[in-house]
């Protein structure tokens, strides 16, 4: 695992993975099949590893944490950059903090709450972490009343920000009122696109973000490596067409959950079991289950092809 960067280069020029965390069926964490995902990944030439939403980290217990952060800088590579989570109410921030001092990593996200919160509070929040921790916060954005861009803004310009996931949907992905005063106050260079690969390319084109997270990256990691180095080169139809690829097993997140989706896609393409799904969350039915099998499979095949 990378310790330490100088810049935001990195993310740059690899995609930002967002994978699941594997599990037995006890629900503890499974060290070999996770170190099974992350060679894939890093394989697929992937140096950036975010563990978050889709690792299902909003339930990790606070006793689990520093077990996780164990493993994932054991079982990361020497030339990745691991990025965990914490998150998302206050009490998890701060004992997580804690938790994260002195240990190696970089940044962590702090993971959004759905619960009542405010721009301030949330601001509050994101110095009390980096305060306790030492190290700096990603902020992830994925409501458009969560956080003001004057309030970012200032958390930027003070220094507690290391990078910023961009992460609210909107119909038309070049429409973005939000997005536009963002930028326009913060370096776009810090800010990534945080919806996959289906809006990555107006995001990067458009807007001039950095990069982008992928879950879908979990399955074929070196496609989508090669989608951000299209785009990055400015052969804009060939990223299209790499990106039309994914639409498949998008499709299906988009309908299903992208988090129970892509924890099953996983284990159903062969690349690691992914095991139980820590609750809240289960398993999804059958018959939603033979599609995901069919198009994870496809998209493998795709990789590997």
């Amino acid at each position: 695992m990378i310790s330490q960067i100088s810049d935001l280069s990195l993310l740059s020029s690899s995609v930002i993975a967002v994978p699941p965390l594997c599990r037995n069926k006890d629900f503890d964490i499974d060290v070999n099949e996770n170190r099974k995902l992350i060679s894939h990944l890093e394989k697929g030439g992937v140096r950036v590893l975010l563990y978050g939403g889709n690792a299902n980290l909003y339930n990790i217990a606070v006793s689990e944490y520093p077990n996780l952060l164990e493993v994932l800088a054991s079982e990361s590579g020497s030339e990745t950059l691991i990025v965990p989570s914490v998150g998302p109410f206050y009490g998890n921030i701060i004992d997580q903090a804690n938790l994260l001092r002195g240990l190696g990593f970089s940044m962590a996200m702090i993971l959004p709450t759905l619960f009542p919160a405010s721009s301030k509070g949330i601001a509050t929040a994101v110095r009390h972490f980096v305060e306790k921790s030492g190290i700096k916060a990603v902020l992830y954005i994925k409501d458009e009343g969560y956080i003001s861009p004057e309030v970012v803004t200032e958390l930027v310009n003070d220094g507690y920000i290391s990078w910023i996931k961009y992460a609210i949907v909107r119909e038309q992905t070049s429409n973005d009122e939000y997005l536009k005063s963002l930028t326009e106050s913060v370096d776009p260079n810090m800010i990534v696109s945080g919806i996959g690969e289906q809006p990555a390319i107006i995001h990067l084109k458009d807007f001039g973000l950095m990069g982008y997270t992928s879950g879908c990256v979990c399955v074929a990691p070196s496609k989508s490596m090669q989608m951000l180095q299209a785009i990055k080169s400015g052969d804009f139809a060939r990223a299209e067409d790499i990106r039309s690829q994914f639409t498949g097993l998008e499709d299906l997140r988009n309908e299903y959950g992208p988090i129970p989706v892509l924890h099953h896609a996983v284990a159903l393409s062969g690349i690691a079991e992914t095991g139980s799904h820590l609750p809240l969350l289960s398993d999804l039915d059958e018959v939603v289950l033979q599609s995901v099998a069919e198009k994870s499979k496809e998209l493998l095949e795709w990789e590997r092809g």
